[in-house]
């Protein structure tokens, strides 16, 4: 919200400088994004006088001037404007000066050989129009000599961000209601106006759709001359952002950006039969005014005429129903409209307008009639005419809102102490209605809520409107209360999840990532197999972003595409969030995950290892296997299967398992289309951990480490050579020779894979080392006998027979 400070003036009767104004907004909650002071882009610039003007010796289109400072000698000046002449009173660009339209700074130069003290300006240089065909002409008597900011009469203006809340700030009123309530001025009364109309309503008005359009008021105004606005009007529509277009197009953006009250004016001419606010049809369509047109549903509200339709109700008129230079009959229209249907259609339409914004927080449905009956005086005032009786379709929902308040919640609440009477006080001046005594900290006012104040439900958002208005400044800081002793732990279970695997992470030297939830189409749809389809955004930030990501890997995949563009030669990345998943039925499931990316080379090139190692698939491997066990995996009992997805390179990749349906992560090597899909070359690893499959360990929670009791005797080893089938994974028997003696095994490890001399067709030479360690005595040969039987009885199982 932008307005100059003499138009906050006009409602507020204040001394208080721009600084002051500025600094009160800050403290009252209406925080000021900037104040533009006019007077300092026009520093350097004076009203000047033109006393000779001469041809250029060199140039047929410029002019040489003299021009009088009103002190001093005459300047010498040359100007191409085809108005400068002798006796023209203007505006003088004094050396040292930037002109505010491109920021030039002006200097002593020579133009063509002549000598030019300055520069002669027009009215687009200045940025205070459009007209460049010529110089500033200013009126004969202007002080010659005088600052032209002074002249001018340079007006601050003050840009206030609105937060959603605060819709009664949509409009310099509210802002100047707010001030005085801070004691910051006096608020002048908004006159109530009765004009009523000299001849019947011509047009039928009503409103068919009464829940999306409670109230529908209309009157006609005849004999109208529409035209420019007057300069006063047209410069403060400028100052608060407003293009002015015509009288009557700014008469209705003046009233809204006073009162925060939209309207809109129709040329009778281009309407046929009744208007009518009712439910659009399903595929009825519409051009609006910026020139788009619009596809509408049956869930939005439109104004119609027996033609079709005109506007999209409380966001944007139509293109063939507004006013022109031609337009001498009017039909004014405004309206309240339910904030919930103007947001959802806004929305649908991806449509924002100064209206939308303002009846979607909610417009004050006690000003309907005095709304019309103002913007009708404005109307008159500028462009003349003679006004019909109003006519009323509906009603708005005018009933008020009435809160029971205590005065004592503003200290348990709100932490500050403020008198019952100056609560009442400030509450009065904002526009509330107090019932209850002002001296009593305990009673029960019944405060009745202004509606300009849609925000406003409950006790609390009284407590908020006090203190801001008392000060929030003036709320002491206090300390939170602590418990005694030791304070307990606030981490959730998941949340210590993630504060590990990230460490864990970075303590295995990968770098952390950090992308978007949010992804390109494409490159989601490349990761979204078995997954129930991707979740796709209805209003995106853009293209680039419009489907929520189904894996980590691509958002990894794209940080190293362009890190590896930019001459990256090994990148170790992995990121921890959520994917989201299309759930039974359609519902959202968010599944906690780290995916992990390894491009380039594993190890550079050197004189020690030769030429540069890449990454492979048992990188990959390696990654997940330690990151599962830093998440309390049982990693020893995971079984690698096959299955990794379509985007993994089908013969350098698999799952690790908890079971046959369990999948913990997924690992391998990109697959090379998926590669090419996201334009990178060499080979990737990668691999993405199911956080979320992890089941939780049982038992209490403990945060004392058990005591270390190391065993009393110590372990033995013992290696067994099996030949096995050649398509046996290593890992499959380890597994089940480490579970054969569950009392005495403690580990198992593979350490030879042999395959040649000696070795039959068909098979491999599997050595594994077993440690086993006893608990109360040592082993006797008997006792290693019996865990050697079980050992092998376990490997036949899988066809290994164990070598002499």
């Amino acid at each position: 919200m932008k307005f100059p400070l003499s138009w906050l003036r006009e409602y507020l009767e204040t001394d208080a400088t721009v600084e002051q104004i500025a600094a009160k907004l800050n403290a009252i909650g209406l925080e000021v994004e900037g104040v533009e002071d006019p007077a300092v882009k026009l520093s350097g610039f004076r009203v000047a006088r033109v006393l000779t003007a001469a041809k250029h010796p060199q140039a047929d289109k410029l002019q040489v001037l003299t021009v009088d400072m009103g002190e001093g000698a005459p300047l010498q000046v040359v100007c191409g404007a085809p108005n400068a002449r002798a006796g023209l009173v203007g505006v003088l660009g004094l050396p040292g000066a930037v002109v505010p339209a491109n920021g030039m700074a002006l200097k002593v130069a020579a133009v063509r050989g002549v000598e030019s003290n300055g520069m002669m300006c027009s009215t687009r240089e200045l940025e205070l129009g459009e007209d460049h065909e010529g110089i500033i002409e200013l009126p004969s008597d202007a002080p010659i000599g005088v600052p032209f900011a002074q002249y001018h009469g340079a007006d601050p203006v003050i840009e206030v961000a609105i937060t959603p809340n605060r819709p009664d700030c949509m409009g310099v009123y509210g802002i100047a209601r707010d001030l005085a309530a801070a004691g910051l001025g006096t608020l002048k009364p908004v006159e109530r106006l009765e004009l009523p109309g000299t001849f019947a309503c011509p047009v039928e008005i009503r409103t068919d759709d009464p829940e999306g359009c409670p109230a529908f008021y209309g009157r006609v105004i005849k004999g109208v001359k529409n035209g420019p606005s007057p300069q006063w009007l047209q410069d403060r529509l400028k100052a608060a952002g407003q293009r002015p277009i015509s009288a009557l197009v700014d008469a209705t953006n003046y009233l809204m950006l006073v009162h925060g009250r939209p309207a809109h004016a129709y040329d009778l001419a281009n309407l046929n039969g009744a208007v009518v606010a009712r439910r659009a049809r399903d595929g009825e369509t519409v051009l609006a005014l910026n020139e788009k047109t619009y596809t509408l549903d049956a869930e939005m509200t439109v104004i119609a005429d027996d033609s079709g339709v005109h506007d999209i109700a409380g966001i944007m008129g139509g293109k063939y129903s507004g006013c022109s230079g031609e337009t001498t009959d009017i039909l004014l229209e405004i309206a309240y409209f339910d904030p919930e249907r103007i947001a959802r259609t806004g929305r649908k339409l991806n449509l924002t307008s100064d209206a939308r914004s303002r009846f979607e927080r909610g417009i004050d449905p006690n000003f309907l009639d005095q709304g019309l009956a103002h913007l009708t005086q404005l109307i008159q005032t500028l462009c003349g005419g003679e006004a019909s009786d109003v006519v009323r379709a509906g009603t708005a929902p005018t009933t008020p809102k009435t809160v029971h308040f205590t005065p004592a919640l503003v200290k348990k609440l709100g932490g500050v102490r403020v008198e019952p009477g100056e609560q009442k006080r400030i509450l009065e001046s904002l526009g509330f209605s107090v019932v209850g005594e002002a001296t009593n900290w305990e009673e029960s006012w019944a405060v009745t809520v202004p509606g300009w104040r849609p925000d406003v439900d409950a006790a609390p958002d009284i407590v908020e409107e006090v203190v801001r208005i008392h000060g929030l400044d003036k709320v002491a800081s206090v300390a939170l209360p602590r418990a005694e002793g030791v304070a307990r732990p606030t981490a959730t279970p998941v949340q210590k999840l993630e504060r590990r695997m990230r460490r864990a992470a970075a303590a295995r030297g990968l770098h952390e990532a950090v992308t978007w939830s949010f992804l390109p189409e494409a490159e989601a749809d490349a990761f979204a197999d078995g997954n129930g389809g991707l979740w796709m955004l209805s209003n995106p930030i853009s293209e680039d972003m419009k489907a929520m990501r189904p894996s980590l890997l691509p958002g990894l995949l794209m940080a190293a595409k362009r890190n590896l563009d930019r001459g990256a030669s090994s990148l170790r990345l992995f990121e921890l969030g959520r994917r989201y998943l299309r759930g039974e039925g359609g519902a959202s499931d968010e599944r906690l995950t780290l995916g992990v990316v390894l491009a380039g080379e594993k190890v550079s090139r050197g004189w020690a290892t030769g030429k540069a190692a890449l990454f492979d698939a048992y990188d990959a491997k390696a990654e997940a296997a330690a990151l599962l066990a830093e998440a309390g995996a049982p990693v020893e009992k995971l079984q690698v299967m096959g299955e990794a997805g379509s985007q993994f390179h089908p013969g350098q990749s698999a799952t690790l398992r908890l079971g046959p349906k369990n999948v913990l992560a997924r690992f391998g090597m990109l697959h090379p289309a998926i590669a090419k899909r996201f334009d990178i070359d060499g080979p990737v690893a990668m691999a993405e951990i199911y956080l979320d499959a992890i089941s939780g360990r049982k038992g209490a929670v403990t945060f004392a480490r058990s005591h270390y009791a190391p065993p009393a005797l110590q372990a033995i080893t013992r290696d067994y050579a099996f030949l096995v089938p050649l398509d046996l994974p290593a890992g499959d028997l380890v597994r089940v020779v480490q579970g054969a003696d569950k009392a005495n095994i403690v580990a198992a490890r593979l350490f030879d894979d042999f395959r040649g001399h000696g070795v039959p067709e068909g098979q491999k030479s599997l050595a594994l080392e077993i440690t086993l360690q006893p608990l109360e005595k040592s082993y006797k040969e008997e006792d290693l006998k019996a865990i050697t039987e079980k050992v092998t009885v376990a490997a036949a199982k899988l066809g290994a027979v164990l070598r002499s």
